[in-house]
Protein backbone atom coordinates (compact mmCIF):
# COMPACT_ATOMS: atom_id res chain seq x y z
CA UNK A 1 0.00 0.00 0.00
CA UNK A 2 2.68 2.36 -0.65
CA UNK A 3 4.59 4.59 -3.53
CA UNK A 4 6.84 1.81 -4.12
CA UNK A 5 4.47 -0.96 -4.65
CA UNK A 6 4.44 -0.95 -8.50
CA UNK A 7 7.64 -2.21 -9.58
CA UNK A 8 10.96 -0.49 -10.64
CA UNK A 9 10.96 2.06 -7.88
CA UNK A 10 12.15 3.18 -4.75
CA UNK A 11 11.84 5.92 -2.46
CA UNK A 12 13.41 7.79 0.83
CA UNK A 13 12.63 10.07 3.72
CA UNK A 14 14.15 11.88 6.08
CA UNK A 15 14.92 15.03 8.27
CA UNK A 16 16.88 17.36 6.55
CA UNK A 17 16.54 19.81 9.30
CA UNK A 18 14.25 21.31 7.14
CA UNK A 19 11.69 21.81 10.35
CA UNK A 20 12.38 22.31 13.79
CA UNK A 21 13.52 18.95 15.43
CA UNK A 22 13.86 15.40 14.12
CA UNK A 23 10.29 15.51 11.94
CA UNK A 24 10.78 13.88 8.24
CA UNK A 25 10.32 17.00 5.95
CA UNK A 26 12.56 15.54 2.58
CA UNK A 27 11.07 12.81 0.44
CA UNK A 28 12.91 11.22 -2.70
CA UNK A 29 10.79 8.75 -5.26
CA UNK A 30 12.93 7.46 -8.12
CA UNK A 31 11.86 5.24 -11.01
CA UNK A 32 14.70 3.23 -11.67
CA UNK A 33 12.81 2.09 -15.51
CA UNK A 34 13.59 0.05 -17.73
CA UNK A 35 11.14 3.06 -18.86
CA UNK A 36 10.42 6.71 -17.89
CA UNK A 37 7.14 8.05 -19.08
CA UNK A 38 5.42 10.48 -16.87
CA UNK A 39 3.11 13.08 -16.64
CA UNK A 40 1.70 15.77 -14.39
CA UNK A 41 -1.09 18.55 -13.32
CA UNK A 42 -0.63 21.63 -11.87
CA UNK A 43 -2.16 24.87 -9.39
CA UNK A 44 -4.33 27.01 -12.04
CA UNK A 45 -3.33 29.29 -9.24
CA UNK A 46 -1.52 32.82 -10.99
CA UNK A 47 0.71 32.71 -8.18
CA UNK A 48 2.91 29.13 -8.65
CA UNK A 49 5.85 28.88 -6.23
CA UNK A 50 8.95 28.01 -7.76
CA UNK A 51 8.95 24.42 -7.27
CA UNK A 52 5.59 23.85 -9.84
CA UNK A 53 7.58 26.64 -12.33
CA UNK A 54 10.04 24.42 -12.97
CA UNK A 55 8.20 20.82 -12.98
CA UNK A 56 5.84 22.22 -15.34
CA UNK A 57 8.73 23.10 -17.51
CA UNK A 58 10.17 19.61 -16.91
CA UNK A 59 7.21 17.74 -17.85
CA UNK A 60 7.21 19.13 -20.96
CA UNK A 61 9.60 16.39 -21.79
CA UNK A 62 7.49 13.38 -20.91
CA UNK A 63 9.60 11.68 -18.71
CA UNK A 64 10.64 11.59 -15.04
CA UNK A 65 13.87 9.72 -13.29
CA UNK A 66 12.40 10.94 -9.77
CA UNK A 67 10.92 13.49 -7.80
CA UNK A 68 12.56 15.77 -4.92
CA UNK A 69 9.36 16.79 -2.39
CA UNK A 70 10.21 18.96 1.00
CA UNK A 71 7.73 20.07 3.71
CA UNK A 72 8.78 22.60 6.09
CA UNK A 73 8.35 25.86 2.98
CA UNK A 74 6.06 26.20 0.15
CA UNK A 75 9.17 27.98 -1.63
CA UNK A 76 6.55 30.57 -3.43
CA UNK A 77 6.55 34.45 -3.24
CA UNK A 78 10.88 33.83 -2.64
CA UNK A 79 11.61 35.43 -6.32
CA UNK A 80 14.98 34.70 -8.27
CA UNK A 81 16.18 32.94 -4.81
CA UNK A 82 13.43 30.50 -4.24
CA UNK A 83 13.87 29.13 -8.08
CA UNK A 84 17.47 29.01 -7.76
CA UNK A 85 16.92 27.09 -4.87
CA UNK A 86 14.52 24.41 -6.57
CA UNK A 87 16.87 24.53 -9.76
CA UNK A 88 19.67 23.57 -7.49
CA UNK A 89 18.37 20.96 -6.07
CA UNK A 90 16.77 18.80 -8.98
CA UNK A 91 20.80 19.55 -10.34
CA UNK A 92 21.96 17.91 -7.06
CA UNK A 93 19.50 15.31 -7.77
CA UNK A 94 20.36 14.75 -11.17
CA UNK A 95 24.21 14.40 -9.76
CA UNK A 96 23.52 11.47 -7.72
CA UNK A 97 21.33 9.68 -9.57
CA UNK A 98 23.42 10.17 -12.93
CA UNK A 99 20.43 11.68 -14.97
CA UNK A 100 20.08 15.37 -16.24
CA UNK A 101 18.10 17.77 -14.23
CA UNK A 102 15.06 18.20 -16.83
CA UNK A 103 14.62 14.39 -15.93
CA UNK A 104 13.91 15.48 -11.70
CA UNK A 105 10.72 17.44 -10.63
CA UNK A 106 10.67 19.13 -7.34
CA UNK A 107 7.86 19.74 -5.14
CA UNK A 108 7.02 21.51 -1.90
CA UNK A 109 4.75 22.63 0.39
CA UNK A 110 4.36 24.88 3.92
CA UNK A 111 4.47 28.31 4.55
CA UNK A 112 4.45 30.73 1.53
CA UNK A 113 6.81 33.40 1.26
CA UNK A 114 9.89 32.36 2.90
CA UNK A 115 13.12 30.76 1.78
CA UNK A 116 14.41 27.53 1.98
CA UNK A 117 17.42 26.06 3.98
CA UNK A 118 19.04 25.16 0.70
CA UNK A 119 22.01 23.65 2.26
CA UNK A 120 19.94 21.81 4.41
CA UNK A 121 17.87 20.09 1.05
CA UNK A 122 20.90 19.53 -0.49
CA UNK A 123 22.70 18.10 2.48
CA UNK A 124 19.43 15.90 2.85
CA UNK A 125 19.08 14.54 -0.71
CA UNK A 126 22.68 12.88 -0.29
CA UNK A 127 21.09 10.86 2.48
CA UNK A 128 18.03 10.55 1.03
CA UNK A 129 19.83 8.92 -2.11
CA UNK A 130 22.03 6.46 0.16
CA UNK A 131 18.76 5.79 2.19
CA UNK A 132 16.79 4.61 -1.13
CA UNK A 133 14.71 1.74 -1.24
CA UNK A 134 12.00 -0.49 -2.11
CA UNK A 135 10.12 -1.38 1.42
CA UNK A 136 7.13 -0.43 2.35
CA UNK A 137 8.79 1.43 5.33
CA UNK A 138 10.80 3.75 3.49
CA UNK A 139 7.45 4.49 0.94
CA UNK A 140 5.75 5.36 4.36
CA UNK A 141 8.84 7.48 5.19
CA UNK A 142 8.92 9.17 2.09
CA UNK A 143 4.79 9.69 2.58
CA UNK A 144 5.33 11.23 5.69
CA UNK A 145 8.09 13.51 5.17
CA UNK A 146 5.54 15.89 2.89
CA UNK A 147 3.25 16.57 5.94
CA UNK A 148 2.31 19.79 7.06
CA UNK A 149 -0.74 20.02 9.21
CA UNK A 150 -2.23 16.48 8.31
CA UNK A 151 -2.29 14.12 11.09
CA UNK A 152 -0.85 11.02 8.93
CA UNK A 153 -0.15 10.15 6.07
CA UNK A 154 -1.94 9.04 2.94
CA UNK A 155 -1.07 6.27 1.04
CA UNK A 156 -2.31 3.64 -1.63
CA UNK A 157 -1.78 0.89 -3.82
CA UNK A 158 -4.54 -0.91 -6.87
CA UNK A 159 -3.29 -4.31 -8.02
CA UNK A 160 -4.83 -5.11 -11.63
CA UNK A 161 -5.52 -8.45 -12.39
CA UNK A 162 -2.88 -8.20 -15.44
CA UNK A 163 -0.66 -7.55 -13.40
CA UNK A 164 0.62 -4.51 -13.35
CA UNK A 165 -0.83 -1.80 -10.29
CA UNK A 166 -0.39 1.74 -9.42
CA UNK A 167 0.40 3.17 -6.19
CA UNK A 168 0.99 6.53 -4.49
CA UNK A 169 0.46 9.18 -1.81
CA UNK A 170 -0.67 12.37 -1.11
CA UNK A 171 -1.07 14.75 1.23
CA UNK A 172 -3.19 18.03 2.25
CA UNK A 173 -5.42 18.72 5.06
CA UNK A 174 -6.52 22.53 3.70
CA UNK A 175 -6.18 25.14 1.46
CA UNK A 176 -8.04 22.48 -1.28
CA UNK A 177 -10.28 23.60 -3.76
CA UNK A 178 -8.38 22.49 -7.14
CA UNK A 179 -8.66 23.11 -10.73
CA UNK A 180 -6.12 20.76 -11.59
CA UNK A 181 -4.51 18.69 -9.06
CA UNK A 182 -4.73 19.16 -5.05
CA UNK A 183 -1.81 19.89 -2.59
CA UNK A 184 0.74 17.25 -3.41
CA UNK A 185 0.05 13.63 -5.00
CA UNK A 186 3.21 11.41 -6.40
CA UNK A 187 1.43 8.60 -8.38
CA UNK A 188 3.51 5.17 -9.94
CA UNK A 189 2.96 2.79 -11.83
CA UNK A 190 4.30 -0.19 -13.78
CA UNK A 191 2.10 -0.65 -16.68
CA UNK A 192 3.85 -0.13 -20.45
CA UNK A 193 2.30 3.50 -21.03
CA UNK A 194 4.10 6.20 -22.99
CA UNK A 195 4.06 10.09 -22.03
CA UNK A 196 0.56 10.58 -24.04
CA UNK A 197 -1.32 7.71 -22.50
CA UNK A 198 -0.02 8.81 -19.28
CA UNK A 199 -1.15 12.37 -19.47
CA UNK A 200 -4.78 11.54 -20.69
CA UNK A 201 -5.24 9.15 -18.42
CA UNK A 202 -4.23 11.56 -15.81
CA UNK A 203 -5.90 14.48 -16.65
CA UNK A 204 -9.45 11.84 -17.44
CA UNK A 205 -8.38 10.88 -13.31
CA UNK A 206 -7.78 14.00 -11.95
CA UNK A 207 -11.02 15.65 -13.42
CA UNK A 208 -13.29 12.78 -11.72
CA UNK A 209 -11.09 12.45 -8.54
CA UNK A 210 -8.69 15.70 -6.93
CA UNK A 211 -10.57 18.41 -8.66
CA UNK A 212 -14.39 17.22 -7.19
CA UNK A 213 -12.71 17.44 -3.54
CA UNK A 214 -13.26 20.70 -2.47
CA UNK A 215 -12.62 21.52 1.79
CA UNK A 216 -12.30 24.96 1.88
CA UNK A 217 -12.33 27.14 -1.51
CA UNK A 218 -8.11 27.80 -1.13
CA UNK A 219 -6.13 26.78 -4.66
CA UNK A 220 -2.55 26.11 -3.23
CA UNK A 221 0.08 27.97 -4.59
CA UNK A 222 1.85 24.70 -4.75
CA UNK A 223 -0.59 22.02 -6.17
CA UNK A 224 1.11 19.19 -8.17
CA UNK A 225 -0.16 16.01 -8.88
CA UNK A 226 2.71 13.50 -10.80
CA UNK A 227 2.19 10.06 -12.25
CA UNK A 228 5.63 8.13 -13.56
CA UNK A 229 5.69 4.85 -15.56
CA UNK A 230 8.06 2.28 -14.99
CA UNK A 231 7.27 -0.15 -17.73
CA UNK A 232 8.60 -2.86 -15.53
CA UNK A 233 5.34 -5.49 -15.20
CA UNK A 234 5.97 -5.60 -19.17
CA UNK A 235 2.46 -4.71 -19.61
CA UNK A 236 1.03 -2.29 -22.25
CA UNK A 237 -2.14 -0.84 -21.04
CA UNK A 238 -4.43 1.23 -23.22
CA UNK A 239 -5.69 4.69 -22.13
CA UNK A 240 -9.09 3.71 -21.19
CA UNK A 241 -7.02 0.89 -19.01
CA UNK A 242 -4.68 2.98 -17.39
CA UNK A 243 -7.76 5.90 -16.47
CA UNK A 244 -10.17 3.09 -14.59
CA UNK A 245 -7.25 2.31 -12.41
CA UNK A 246 -5.73 5.78 -11.70
CA UNK A 247 -9.44 7.03 -10.71
CA UNK A 248 -10.12 4.07 -8.54
CA UNK A 249 -6.38 4.89 -6.65
CA UNK A 250 -6.80 8.46 -6.85
CA UNK A 251 -10.28 8.51 -5.72
CA UNK A 252 -8.96 6.40 -2.39
CA UNK A 253 -6.75 9.32 -2.09
CA UNK A 254 -9.37 11.78 -2.01
CA UNK A 255 -11.59 9.84 0.48
CA UNK A 256 -8.74 10.17 2.84
CA UNK A 257 -7.79 13.60 1.94
CA UNK A 258 -11.37 14.57 3.01
CA UNK A 259 -11.25 12.96 6.14
CA UNK A 260 -8.00 14.61 7.66
CA UNK A 261 -9.48 17.79 6.63
CA UNK A 262 -8.76 20.50 9.07
CA UNK A 263 -10.50 20.67 11.85
CA UNK A 264 -13.19 18.49 10.01
CA UNK A 265 -15.97 16.58 12.23
CA UNK A 266 -18.10 15.71 8.94
CA UNK A 267 -17.57 14.10 5.71
CA UNK A 268 -19.94 15.84 3.20
CA UNK A 269 -20.93 15.10 -0.54
CA UNK A 270 -22.83 17.50 -2.41
CA UNK A 271 -24.99 15.85 -5.03
CA UNK A 272 -26.68 17.53 -7.84
CA UNK A 273 -28.71 16.58 -10.82
CA UNK A 274 -30.88 18.24 -13.18
CA UNK A 275 -28.57 20.53 -13.78
CA UNK A 276 -28.96 22.76 -17.33
CA UNK A 277 -25.37 20.89 -18.18
CA UNK A 278 -22.67 19.10 -16.21
CA UNK A 279 -20.56 22.11 -15.58
CA UNK A 280 -23.33 23.81 -14.40
CA UNK A 281 -24.24 20.92 -11.97
CA UNK A 282 -20.45 21.66 -10.40
CA UNK A 283 -20.93 25.04 -10.34
CA UNK A 284 -23.70 24.07 -7.90
CA UNK A 285 -22.19 21.78 -5.74
CA UNK A 286 -18.56 23.84 -5.17
CA UNK A 287 -20.83 26.98 -4.37
CA UNK A 288 -22.57 25.11 -1.62
CA UNK A 289 -19.43 23.09 -0.76
CA UNK A 290 -18.01 26.28 -0.44
CA UNK A 291 -20.65 28.52 1.55
CA UNK A 292 -19.76 29.22 5.16
CA UNK A 293 -23.11 29.10 6.43
CA UNK A 294 -24.05 25.80 4.67
CA UNK A 295 -20.74 24.82 6.24
CA UNK A 296 -21.10 25.84 9.91
CA UNK A 297 -24.83 24.57 9.94
CA UNK A 298 -23.52 21.06 9.09
CA UNK A 299 -20.74 21.27 11.92
CA UNK A 300 -23.99 22.19 13.90
CA UNK A 301 -25.70 18.70 12.54
CA UNK A 302 -28.36 21.35 11.94
CA UNK A 303 -30.46 20.32 8.68
CA UNK A 304 -31.13 24.03 7.49
CA UNK A 305 -31.84 23.96 4.11
CA UNK A 306 -32.64 27.21 3.44
CA UNK A 307 -29.11 28.20 3.21
CA UNK A 308 -28.52 25.20 0.99
CA UNK A 309 -31.12 26.91 -1.43
CA UNK A 310 -29.62 30.30 -0.54
CA UNK A 311 -26.15 29.32 -1.87
CA UNK A 312 -27.70 27.31 -5.29
CA UNK A 313 -29.35 30.29 -5.62
CA UNK A 314 -26.27 32.87 -5.86
CA UNK A 315 -24.13 30.55 -7.89
CA UNK A 316 -24.16 31.27 -11.46
CA UNK A 317 -25.48 27.98 -12.72
CA UNK A 318 -29.28 28.46 -14.22
CA UNK A 319 -32.08 28.06 -11.28
CA UNK A 320 -35.73 27.58 -11.62
CA UNK A 321 -36.87 28.21 -7.64
CA UNK A 322 -39.90 26.52 -8.56
CA UNK A 323 -38.14 23.64 -9.33
CA UNK A 324 -35.65 23.45 -6.95
CA UNK A 325 -35.76 19.85 -4.73
CA UNK A 326 -33.56 19.09 -1.58
CA UNK A 327 -32.89 16.55 0.08
CA UNK A 328 -30.19 15.46 3.28
CA UNK A 329 -29.59 12.32 4.56
CA UNK A 330 -32.36 11.04 2.27
CA UNK A 331 -34.98 12.93 4.13
CA UNK A 332 -36.77 16.00 1.80
CA UNK A 333 -36.19 19.08 2.75
CA UNK A 334 -37.60 21.12 0.35
CA UNK A 335 -39.82 19.97 -3.03
CA UNK A 336 -40.79 22.61 -6.00
CA UNK A 337 -39.31 25.26 -3.84
CA UNK A 338 -40.95 25.06 -0.59
CA UNK A 339 -40.68 23.46 2.16
CA UNK A 340 -41.29 19.16 2.09
CA UNK A 341 -42.10 18.27 5.21
CA UNK A 342 -40.28 18.15 9.30
CA UNK A 343 -36.46 18.90 8.98
CA UNK A 344 -35.49 17.76 12.02
CA UNK A 345 -36.16 13.94 10.40
CA UNK A 346 -33.42 14.27 9.06
CA UNK A 347 -30.21 13.05 11.47
CA UNK A 348 -27.28 15.07 11.04
CA UNK A 349 -25.40 13.48 14.55
CA UNK A 350 -22.80 10.82 12.73
CA UNK A 351 -19.88 11.89 10.35
CA UNK A 352 -21.61 11.53 6.73
CA UNK A 353 -23.67 13.65 5.04
CA UNK A 354 -25.27 13.40 1.91
CA UNK A 355 -26.86 16.73 0.71
CA UNK A 356 -28.80 15.56 -2.82
CA UNK A 357 -30.07 18.55 -4.83
CA UNK A 358 -32.30 19.01 -7.96
CA UNK A 359 -32.51 21.71 -10.38
CA UNK A 360 -35.41 20.21 -12.25
CA UNK A 361 -34.03 22.41 -15.48
CA UNK A 362 -32.11 19.33 -17.08
CA UNK A 363 -29.80 16.39 -17.25
CA UNK A 364 -26.76 17.61 -15.76
CA UNK A 365 -25.17 15.89 -12.82
CA UNK A 366 -22.08 16.49 -10.85
CA UNK A 367 -20.76 16.39 -7.23
CA UNK A 368 -18.37 18.14 -4.29
CA UNK A 369 -16.84 16.09 -1.48
CA UNK A 370 -16.31 18.65 1.48
CA UNK A 371 -16.41 18.95 5.23
CA UNK A 372 -17.75 21.00 7.39
CA UNK A 373 -16.52 24.19 9.30
CA UNK A 374 -15.59 24.09 13.02
CA UNK A 375 -13.70 25.63 15.61
CA UNK A 376 -10.75 23.45 14.99
CA UNK A 377 -10.19 24.99 11.50
CA UNK A 378 -10.39 27.98 12.25
CA UNK A 379 -8.16 27.93 15.56
CA UNK A 380 -5.58 25.94 13.29
CA UNK A 381 -5.68 28.38 10.50
CA UNK A 382 -5.86 31.52 12.61
CA UNK A 383 -2.39 30.77 13.79
CA UNK A 384 -0.75 28.49 11.20
CA UNK A 385 2.38 30.63 10.37
CA UNK A 386 2.83 31.59 13.95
Amino acid sequence: MTIIGPQGFRAAGLAAGIKDGERLDLALVVNDGPQHAAAGLFTTNQVKAAPVLWSQQVLAGGALRGVVLNSGGANACTGPEGFQTTHATAEKAAELLGCGAGEIAVCSTGIIGEQLPRAKVLAGLEKAVAGLADTVVAGTAAATAVLTTDSRPKQVQIVDDDGWSVGGFAKGSGMIAPAMATMLVVLTTDAVADAATCEAALRNAVEWTFNRLDIDGGTSTNDTVLLLASGASEVTVSVDELTSTLTAACAALCQELQADAEGATKRVSVSVRGARSDADALTVARTVSQDNLCKTAWFGSDPNWGRIAMAVGRSAAMVDPERLAITINGVAMCRDGVAAGDRHAADLAGPEILVEIDLGVGDGVGGILTTDLSHAYVEENSAYSS
